[in-house]
């Protein structure tokens, strides 16, 4: 199916209006989150190459045109104007990987206005998405304080799409390794994976059922299930299984439910009364940033955290209050005036000084000495300015962002969330665009 069809109907019915009419002039577009949810601290940019992958191959073919000629009850000639448009445009963004406040643009799309409509949807989409999900996953790599996190999200995830999607931006932000073997194949990612209750309950006792795996598996590093009946009596089985096949430090069991932290000391206190100090405790089992970081804060003796569906599907937050706004047509920067949701116009840039104190400004401005720009142009006439970057850079680029963050912001509980700043010649432009459509569109229409 074409990328083209996946766009509102109400995209459609505005495209075929500006073409109608002629208004077919350079438009453009800015994304941007209007407000943080409620306990985070900052957002991670992510799903920009995606994005731009897919702008890249858009293109109206016949298909298309039966589809919208469907949709709207018209016959498919009425729409033949289309036919054929895909995006050669601009893009500047901020790159995947940065940390990022409300109101501060993630991209901005300029393109002739029927295009540039037409892609809103999938970019909202799929940028709201996945920097909701590399956020929130970001967020349970701060609460390890350093132990690995581990994606187990792909069964729950609101489709296979997301489940690659969550495996790539959690890796993105820190983790060590995912169970999805798909992603891990495509991505290049560490696989992970134990096993499940229900083989243990296929054999007559879950020493037996060690004992098959590490036979099955002699080259794997094994991580053994020991709580499908007893936590303690899995755990000896486990360190019985472990010694008498020698796989010491190559080893873990995995703690899956239950009060984690007084399973783990008991499990940690047997392991090292076996003289398997150097075998790994992995926590799993509904856990997400709250819960590691309420384990980490008891001293819960846990090496390795594995997260899933709360993360994958970012629980707490599983929507952004993002926006894809025009703010320039023809020249003309015009921006919205409606209550709680005006619009800068103009477009942007985001200034950013040590400590992540932000300015947003015009795109014009010069950046002082002390200051670096986080917006970039990555696409022109449709094409991408470089070739897509590894994800290693993205990885290291939110490295050094999140260390730059004040503690408050990266507070697990009660995070306090840095408010960007915006430009003297931003504020005098959204006066004089205010002053503008006070006299030309509000004061006729009250006479």
């Amino acid at each position: 199916m074409s990328e083209a069809r996946k766009t509102d109907l109400y995209e459609l019915t505005m495209a075929m209006a500006y073409i109608h009419e002629g208004m077919t002039a350079p438009a453009t577009f800015s994304l941007f989150v209007r407000d943080l949810p409620p306990e985070r601290g900052f957002l991670v940019a992510a799903g920009l190459e995606p994005a731009l992958d897919y702008l890249s191959d858009f293109r109206i073919g016949p298909g298309d045109l039966d589809a919208f000629a469907n949709a709207l009850g018209r016959p498919t000639r009425e729409l033949v104007p289309l036919l054929g448009m895909s995006f050669d445009g601009e893009v500047r963004a901020v790159p995947e990987g940065t940390v990022v406040f409300a109101n501060e643009p993630l991209l901005e799309v300029t393109a002739p206005l029927p295009v540039a409509q037409l892609v809103e949807t999938y970019l909202l989409n799929l940028l709201s998405h996945q920097t909701a999900v590399a956020s929130k996953s970001a967020r349970c790599v701060l609460a390890a304080g350093g132990r690995p996190v581990m994606d187990f999200a792909m069964r729950r995830t609101h489709g296979l799409e997301a489940g690659n999607a969550a495996a790539r931006l959690g890796s993105l932000v820190g983790f060590s390794g995912t169970s999805n073997v798909d992603a891990a194949a495509t991505l290049g990612l560490p696989a992970i994976g134990t096993m499940a209750h229900s083989y243990i309950e296929a054999f007559h006792s879950e020493e037996s059922a060690f004992h098959a795996f590490a036979r099955a598996h002699p080259e794997r590093p094994l991580t053994f299930l020991v709580d499908t009946y007893d936590t303690d009596g899995g755990t000896r089985s486990a360190a019985r299984v472990i010694k008498s096949r020698g796989l010491g430090a190559d080893s873990a069991i995995r703690l899956d439910s239950g009060d984690l932290a007084d399973q783990a000391v008991r499990a940690r206190r047997i392991l090292d009364s076996a003289g398997l100090t150097d075998v790994l405790i992995v926590a799993s089992g509904g856990l997400d940033e709250y819960r590691v970081d309420r384990l980490v804060r008891e001293g819960a003796p846990i090496d390795v955290y594995a997260v899933g569906t709360r993360v994958g599907v970012s629980a707490d937050a599983p929507y952004l209050d993002s926006a894809y706004k025009m703010v320039a047509y023809d020249g003309r920067p015009v921006m919205k005036l409606s209550s709680a949701k005006t619009t800068a116009p103009g477009q942007k840039q985001i200034f950013r000084s040590h400590g992540c104190s932000d300015v947003i400004a015009l795109r014009q401005e010069r950046a002082a000495s002390d200051v670096r720009p986080l917006m970039r142009p990555v696409m022109r006439n449709g094409q991408r300015v470089t070739d897509a970057p590894p994800l290693s850079e993205a990885q290291e680029r939110f490295a050094a962002e999140v260390s730059q963050l004040p503690p408050e912001a990266r507070r697990i509980t009660g995070p306090l969330p840095l408010r960007p700043g915006f430009s003297d010649q931003l504020k005098a432009l959204t006066s004089q665009v205010r002053r503008r459509i006070a006299s030309e569109i509000l004061a006729p229409e009250r006479v």
